[in-house]
């Protein structure tokens, strides 16, 4: 995903769940009215057009890496 990105409040952990599907989440998105979606790779993917019309921060935890 290519939108913005930003430091998330708190760190993704195994626990949380994307809300289409219930797979673990490895993103984030902020919506810019205060709204916070967690989706997994796939769903991410699926709706980052939109997202990104809509101006959304979104965080991936698939593109960190360790040094």
């Amino acid at each position: 995903m290519t939108g913005t990105t930003a430091a998330p409040t708190t760190t993704l952990t195994a626990l949380d769940r994307c809300d289409r599907c219930g797979a673990q989440a490895s993103i984030r998105v902020t919506l810019p009215t205060g709204g916070e979606l967690l989706f997994c790779g796939h769903h991410g993917r699926q709706h980052q057009d939109r997202l990104e019309q809509l101006a959304a921060v979104i965080h991936d935890t698939r593109k960190t890496t360790s040094v």
